[in-house]
């Protein structure tokens, strides 16, 4: 492996580590009032690539990028190519609250920024026309922070000024690794074993701030979790002539449970001194992750251009979830719809560079897991971005942009699409994509 690879590793794992460090203290992986609910915000896979092209993948077919969201990707590639790809998130949210909603979510809060590390991937050959693939990735993130005042004038005269407050932070991670390949020159195959783990807190207190003889009160969950899950994928490329093919691409993610240690905790505090009135730790049982079914196609002239459209559902209603006290919430089943576009006026022109700039867009549609009284929760978006090539071979940075919005104040675009919170969301996704040729024999020394 060359020296430059050396280092580019050394410092994607400390880059890494200072990420993880930031996020202990920050305490938020991502931000969004509706991580309260289940295992919080399920996050977008794939690179920049994916994420500028609508997060298509299933039915893509690139040798130039990583593309682990069809395990049977990772096989259109050099033979004797090493990948890696590393990536950085920057979360932008505005969001508004209609004053009809439950005082219980309503927050002072208005906009968050959260940057975060995102992924780290690497691929290599195994054998002539197989792969396999390593890396760590987000699968769903818990950030919030909510404060309400009360104003009931009983409890006001009684006891003074109170304030609620709910926060919550933490994130669960895959850790993966896979292996891919095609037989016949047209149909690929591939697996990847996951173990995902992390840890989700919330936590609520209430502030009794003008009587002294009240004490503050922080009671929640410290939940560390763990278990296993797996992915299977296939593609089957179809050549049309003239460098124009279609390839149909499925996924399946098995369905797991995510188990673990749970603490409960409840405590008065008055000035720095805490009292611990309950500390229970126990099994929490599992959470459920449901079984995902994915399909996507794409068409391609060799190349110059591409275009796909990808498919996925996950039914979530058999999934039980804590109850959260005053706001009627349950999982449902999950669609999403992905469309996604590239173009490279000439990929091997060596006058000018920007006709070797890679251009991607796409859009989405996703009918969240999210159920509120029987109001579905709706998130629909437009993706952007460029990958630019950096020196020789195809290492690359891989910018992307995602401008979207989740939940409505009103009816949105089916008659059950409203929510207690409508998301504005600005999501930076940058992927440092590395490339480089093992195996080769010096002819000349």
């Amino acid at each position: 492996m060359r020296s430059w690879i050396k280092l580019s590793i050394i410092s994607v794992f400390t880059l890494a580590a200072s990420s993880l460090h930031a996020q202990e203290g920050t305490a938020l992986g991502s931000y969004s009032p509706y991580s309260l609910f289940g295992i919080g915000n399920y996050c977008a896979q794939g690179t920049a690539y994916n994420r500028m092209m609508g997060g298509i993948g299933i039915g893509e077919r690139n040798n130039r990028v990583i593309n682990y969201l069809n395990p049977a990707a990772i096989t259109a590639r050099d033979t004797l190519s090493f990948m890696m790809d590393f990536g950085l998130n920057e979360e932008n949210t505005l969001y508004k609250i209609p004053s009809s909603a439950s005082t219980s979510v309503e927050s002072t809060q208005d906009a968050f920024n959260v940057v975060n590390m995102n992924h780290i991937i690497a691929t290599f050959p195994i054998y002539k026309k197989s792969a396999f693939i390593i890396g760590i990735s987000p699968l769903s993130d818990v950030g919030y922070e909510i404060e309400t005042r009360e104003t009931s004038d009983d409890l006001l005269a009684s006891a003074g000024d109170i304030i609620y407050e709910k926060n919550g932070s933490g994130s669960i991670y895959q850790a993966f690794a896979g292996a891919g390949v095609t037989l016949w020159d047209r149909l690929s195959l591939g697996m990847q074993g996951m173990f995902n783990f992390g840890t989700l807190n919330r936590f609520s207190y209430v502030y009794f701030n003008t009587n002294d003889y009240q004490r503050t009160v922080k009671l929640g969950t410290k939940a560390v979790l763990r278990g296993f899950s797996g992915k299977i994928g296939a593609q089957y490329e179809f050549p049309l002539g003239n460098s124009y093919s279609v390839v149909l691409g499925g996924t399946y993610r098995l369905a797991s449970s995510i188990g673990g240690d749970v603490e409960h905790l409840v405590t008065a505090i008055s000035g720095s001194t805490t009292d611990t009135l309950r500390d229970v730790t126990g099994d929490n049982g599992g959470i459920l992750i449901p079984a995902e079914f994915g399909g996507g196609i794409s068409i391609s002239n060799g190349s110059k251009w591409s275009a796909g459209f990808d498919y996925t559902y996950q039914d979530w209603s058999k999934t039980t979830f804590d109850e959260t006290p005053g706001i009627a919430f349950s999982p449902v089943p999950e669609h999403s719809f992905r469309f996604g576009f590239e173009y490279t006026p000439n990929r091997y022109d060596i006058r000018y560079y920007r006709k070797r700039i890679t251009y991607r867009g796409g859009a989405y549609y996703n009918r969240t897991y999210y159920s509120f009284d029987g109001h579905r929760i709706s998130s629909s978006g437009i993706t952007f971005g460029v990958s630019l090539p950096v020196f020789r071979l195809y290492n690359a940075v891989q910018i992307a942009v995602d401008f979207g919005q989740r939940g409505a104040l009103e009816n949105g675009f089916f008659k059950d699409d409203t929510g207690l919170i409508r998301e504005y969301y600005f999501n930076l996704h940058v992927s440092f994509s590395l490339h480089d040729i093992w195996f080769l024999k010096v002819l000349y020394d």
